[in-house]
């Protein structure tokens, strides 16, 4: 979300100005280089930013101080995309004038990098992905995987010709413009990217600002289901609930905020012991979990698929949420937690980081997991179908249940605690976050070492930092 924070940046003074762009964490959407960097290398970081979601490149800060560019160097930079990238990556350059250390004012340039219609390499082949704070080199097989993915452009890149801004939502224009410190709307939708040269608005500013984008995309929709049952059923023997349907419509950030509110109403539940002392409700699948998946369905579905929609299905021990549009192929759906950074529509993903709705791709499925861990739960289930992807949150616990009838109270209880501390955790912690005894509590421990679900790490029987953990 550091393009938020860039754009923050450009609103202070310029000595506050410089402070803030030299200590702005370097993410997806943002890097810096030194004013001494050779086009060549400032055009690999271009290539990665334009065949991922776009980004910004500040040239002219290095190592939290302000070096500046000179003028012969800040015009090679400024022709790098010309002379260093094929096609020519799609930049717009910004000359800045910061103090440095000194209080001498330098020039720094902020190159701004639009997202690639094409996948872009450098003039020597070399295909390069921006994958959280690295731009990555790929393979030859990963270059001809993500030519295939960016076969041609992004969806959310389409011109929407019969939209203008006037028919957009102006209060949800006005306070994204307001959150990211642009001068107006228009400027904003430039500096996102949401209109094309001839000012066109692009699907993405359709599907993210329209009141109800549902008049051109009819299937850009959530569609939410509770079953009474395991299984949905057919004809008379169909399980689906009373008041146990709804449809999802408005702006994209709307469909979360909608759907969310309406999921945590509907999702099962247990009445659980809190720490307030009193017992409450409590969601049998996490909503850190199930959030996530919304919110990846929302963001990275493919909507030119018009005659398909996402659908959320609540049982009573899972949570099935369908996306149109398979993965791309830089993803292999049998190994989630290895998933590179890929945004089907990365104007979309831009909009949604700043808003704070979504973060990158891969910090969310790993995010996902621990919450399903941390709970004891089965690990999320990704299943592609021809027409999209599937993903399964089961309310069932990951220890078999042939292991969990062996296991006492005792050790349920502190395999719980430990999932709970979501850390090493030594005996004693264990024994006071349960409720037992010491001598209880290294029972337990030793029971459940020996099924197999916990580790101990120490130096000797007697040493005090020994700790346990989850196998």
């Amino acid at each position: 979300m550091n393009s938020l924070a860039v754009d923050r940046a450009l609103t202070l003074s310029p000595a506050e100005s410089a402070h803030a762009l030299a200590t702005i964490p370097e993410d997806q959407w943002f890097e810096r280089k030194s004013g001494r960097v050779s086009p060549a290398d400032a055009a690999k970081t271009l290539v990665a930013f334009a065949n991922a979601d776009g980004g910004t490149l500040l040239v002219g800060i290095h190592d939290g101080e302000v070096d500046g560019v000179s003028t012969a160097r800040a015009n090679d930079i400024r022709q790098a995309a010309l002379d260093h990238t094929t096609p020519p990556v799609r930049t717009h350059v910004e000359e800045l004038h910061l103090p440095d250390a000194s209080g001498n004012l330098q020039t720094v340039l902020l190159v701004r990098v639009d997202p690639g219609d094409h996948v872009h390499t450098l003039t020597n082949g070399q295909c390069l992905l921006r994958i959280g704070g690295e731009s990555r080199r790929l393979g030859a097989g990963q270059h001809q995987e993500l030519m295939f993915d960016r076969g041609a452009a992004p969806y959310d890149s389409t011109a929407v010709s019969d939209l203008t801004v006037k028919d957009l939502d102006q209060s949800q224009l006005a306070a994204y413009t307001s959150l990211i410190g642009s001068s107006s709307i228009e400027a904003m939708l430039s500096a996102r990217d949401l209109v094309t040269r001839r000012g066109d608005l692009r699907v993405a500013a359709a599907l993210l600002f329209d009141e109800r984008p549902q008049r051109e995309f009819p299937s850009a929709f959530v569609r939410i289901l509770r079953f009474g049952d395991t299984e949905r059923g057919v004809g008379a023997g169909m399980t689906l609930e009373e008041d146990g349907d709804h449809r999802v419509e408005g702006s994209l950030p709307e469909q979360i905020r909608r759907a969310s509110a309406l999921m945590d109403r509907m999702m099962p539940k247990w009445r659980q012991l809190a720490q307030s002392g009193l017992f409450e409700p409590t969601h049998r699948i996490p909503k850190a979990a199930w959030l996530e998946g919304l919110v990846n369905a929302v963001t990275h579905r493919s909507y030119s698929m018009m005659g398909d929609h996402i659908r959320v299905e609540i049982f009573p021990n899972r949570l099935e949420i369908f996306s149109p549009g398979r993965f791309p192929g830089l993803a292999d759906p049998r190994h989630p937690l290895q998933i590179s950074r890929f945004a089907r529509n990365p104007r979309i993903a831009r909009v949604l980081s700043d808003m704070g709705v979504t973060r990158e791709l891969g910090e969310g499925i790993k995010r996902m997991f621990e919450e399903m861990r941390r709970r004891g739960l089965s690990d999320p289930i990704y299943t592609q179908t021809p027409g999209g992807v599937r993903l399964t949150l089961l309310a069932t616990d990951a220890v078999p249940a042939e292991v969990l009838a062996r296991l006492t109270p005792s050790s349920r209880g502190v395999l719980d605690a430990l999932r709970l501390i979501g850390a090493p955790a030594g005996t004693g912690q264990l024994a006071d976050a349960t409720g037992i005894t010491r001598m209880t509590a290294t029972r337990a421990l030793n029971a459940l070492a020996a099924e197999g679900l916990v580790t101990w790490q120490g130096t000797s029987k007697r040493d005090p930092r020994a700790t346990w953990s989850l196998t």
